[in-house]
Order: C-alpha cells, then structure tokens, then sequence
C-alpha cells in the first residue's frame, strides 16, 4: 500500500472512530434529551456544566457559553442548555439583525423564572452613548428582560478612543439604572494591546477576545491574560477552534501527519479534535467560559460532553497542538493587525477582511461574512484590489499570503 493510500486509510478510519466516539459521548447525555421518556420513578443523576469565577465580580459562569445565531425555531436548544447548566447565554443586536435577541425574548417569556439563572450577555457596536442607550434598550425589548448581565462594546479596537470617560459615566449609570449588571469590550484584533490598556483602566468587568489553541502560547497573549487576571477582569474566550482565514486553506489539517496524530491521540481519551481545542483553553484557570456556537443538539451535547470530561490532555497532546498551529500558522490571522495594516498605510483593514474570509470559506456563513464586508467604507473596499501587499506579506509574522486572499474574498463578496 502507498504512502497515500496509508493516509487515505487512516482519514477513513479517523473519521468513522471520530463519529462513534462523538455519537457515544453525546448518548452519554441523552438522559436530557429523553428524560420525558423516562419513568417518573427514575433518578437521573444531573450532569451540569462546572462553573467558574468571572474574574473578580463575585459572579459565577458556566464555564460554557451558549453563542451563535439562533432563531425563534431554536427553542428546544435554549431549553437543553438550561438543563445541562449551560447557563452564559451571549449574543447581541446584530446577530440575525435582532432575530437571536428576539429568540431569547421569546424562550424567557414561556420560563419566566430561568431569566434569574441564566448570565445574558449582549453587545453593540459603538461607543457613542446616545447609541448604547437607544441600542440596549432595544435589546432589553427584544429579550424581555429588564437587565442584562454584562455589556458589551462589540469589536473594540483602539481601547483609549473607545473606552472613553464617556462612555465610563455611561457605563455607571447603566449600572446605576438596573439596565445592566457588568460592562466590558469583545475584541477580535489587536487583542493583546486592548487587554493590557483595560487592565490599567480600573473599570472594565469583562472582555471577550479571540483564544485558542494558537494564540494561547504568544508571550503577548500570556502577559495579557495575567494582567486581566490580576485586575479582576472575568475572561471568556471565542473563535476556540481557531479556523482558517483562507479559502484555500480550508483543507488544511485533514491531510497532515500532525492532525491525524492528534486526532488519534484524542480519541484514546475519549474525546474528539474540536473537544479537546476546548479543553486546552479550560485548563487555564483565568478563562472564566469559552463562548462557541452550538446551532444544533449535536454540537452542544458534543461541547457538554467535553467540559465534563475529566481526562486531562498530555504533554504530548499540547506539542502535537503547537506543531499543527506552526505547520498551518500561514492560514490563520491572530489579529496583529498593527504590523500589516501599517505596511500598507492603513488603507485597507486587513484582519477585517481576513475576518470576512473566515466566516465565509471556513464557517461557511455568507450572511455574516457580507454583514461584516459591507461595513467597510466604500473607499476601503475599493482599495483591496487596488493595493500592494507585498511589504505586509513579508512582515506578517503568519507568512499569510494576503493579497491573493483578499481580493479572492473581495470577489465573493462584492
């Protein structure tokens, strides 16, 4: 047998191992999901999500957060999630252009009391506090709720000229008003420099940023997550699985020695790849929840599972991780935008786009991926095609290749 015959063979059987794996960790739940069908007179013993301190606010989180898009025929997933103690519930005021908002309006209104239980977070995307006024209000609408948990500004980038004094006395007042419990920030670039600046503010709750598997190992990331963790600042993380940014990177990974290693290392625990890309985040303690988005039963019976599983991962488990991260390092963006988007004198948002990309090859979601692209300026838009990327591509620590991908993605998207 050939080398790629081997290979093939062994994606084969991965796959297959991988799915009866998958299929037995989540029947290891199913007492939730056919608990109706069960006799009255059986005990089930629960099995909830753990919790964990959200920094130092005296709040505790499941250390699972319920994310994505759901809609009004998601019911069923709210209501699973509350049973397994899926508790953090994000969202906010874009995602479905209001309709995940709305959804959750309608599931508090048929389980009034599960409103005290669950930690519900929304966002908006400004800093103008005339905005996050008119903004949460209609988020508290939506959701029928009179409060939210925490507050977030969605995507900030530059923390000093958006965490203005402003938006501080915005902030205290909100919480002053019963509008909202917590205030903090999600960042998806820049993320490190963000982190370090809120930590010396004084006044931030909570920040939501991008950590994975890749960026978890960064020196800047490392200090930054100290620096938060000293200030009290509760910490959840995003994007865990750390997909590609590049449509012709989608592939990568189901054809390396390094994937099927780990695949094959994983599955003797217990657990699949994207089970165990949460569990390496869960095993520092400073990260409060990791927030992923579970559309369907499978995936959150999947995650469920993982953050029950006691089965921690090896030294060897985390060296296969970082040598996949440095043999794919150029099909991933981590978000320092700084060093390409100044190469090429910040006319074109770089990691926005790469951002795009993501969603659109690797997460498979047009909608999301146009919402995002279509709140670029017109001018920054047409510059994608019109720019030289070649200094940007030889700074980029990644080695991503970013012309052929922007403008491939300014294609599809355009």
């Amino acid at each position: 047998m050939s080398e790629k015959e081997i290979k093939k063979s062994r994606r084969t059987f991965i796959k297959t191992v991988g799915a009866i794996g998958a299929g037995s960790m989540v029947a290891s739940l199913a007492p939730f999901v056919n608990a109706s069908e069960k006799s009255r007179s059986q005990k089930i013993a629960p099995m909830i999500v753990p919790t964990r301190p959200y920094g130092k606010t005296g709040v505790n989180v499941s250390i699972l957060s319920l994310g994505g898009v759901l809609g009004m025929s998601d019911q069923l997933i709210f209501r699973q999630a509350m049973k397994m103690g899926v508790t953090y519930w994000d969202t906010a005021d874009g995602y479905g252009w209001g309709k995940n908002e709305k959804a959750i309006g309608k599931y508090f209104a048929k389980f009034p009391t599960d409103r005290e239980k669950v930690f519900l977070v929304t966002k908006a995307a400004t800093s103008d506090p005339k905005k996050l006024t008119e903004k949460l209000n209609t988020s508290l609408q939506r959701m029928n709720t009179s409060y939210v948990d925490m507050y977030f500004i969605h995507y900030v980038k530059e923390v000093k000229e958006e965490l203005t004094s402003e938006v501080k006395a915005w902030a205290e007042k909100a919480k002053t008003d019963g509008k909202i419990r917590l205030f903090g920030f999600s960042a998806h670039k820049n993320m490190e420099n963000s982190m370090l600046a809120a930590a010396k503010l004084g006044w931030i709750d909570g920040i939501m940023m991008s950590y994975n598997y890749r960026l978890m190992v960064k020196d800047e990331m490392k200090r930054a997550v100290d620096a938060c963790a000293k200030a009290g600042i509760g910490l959840t993380a995003m994007k865990s699985q750390a997909a590609f940014s590049a449509y012709f990177y989608a592939s990568i990974g189901s054809e390396t020695d390094e994937v099927l290693n780990m695949t094959e290392s994983f599955l003797k625990k217990g657990y699949t790849e994207e089970q165990a890309k949460l569990k390496v985040v869960w095993e520092n303690s400073n990260i409060a929840s990791i927030c992923s988005a579970m559309p369907n039963m499978t995936i959150l019976q999947a995650n469920v599972a993982a953050a029950l599983n006691k089965n921690k991962l090896s030294l060897k488990d985390k060296q296969l991780f970082e040598q996949y991260a440095q043999k794919t390092a150029s099909g991933y963006c981590v978000g320092c935008a700084d060093i390409c988007e100044s190469a090429v004198n910040f006319r074109v948002p770089i990691s926005d786009v790469l951002r795009c990309s993501m969603y659109y090859n690797s997460y498979k979601d047009r909608d999301k991926a146009l919402a995002l692209f279509n709140t670029l300026p017109t001018d920054q838009k047409t510059n994608i095609c019109k720019t030289d990327y070649s200094i940007a591509e030889k700074k980029c620590p990644q080695k991503i290749q970013i012309g052929k991908i922007l403008k491939k993605t300014h294609e599809d998207l355009s």
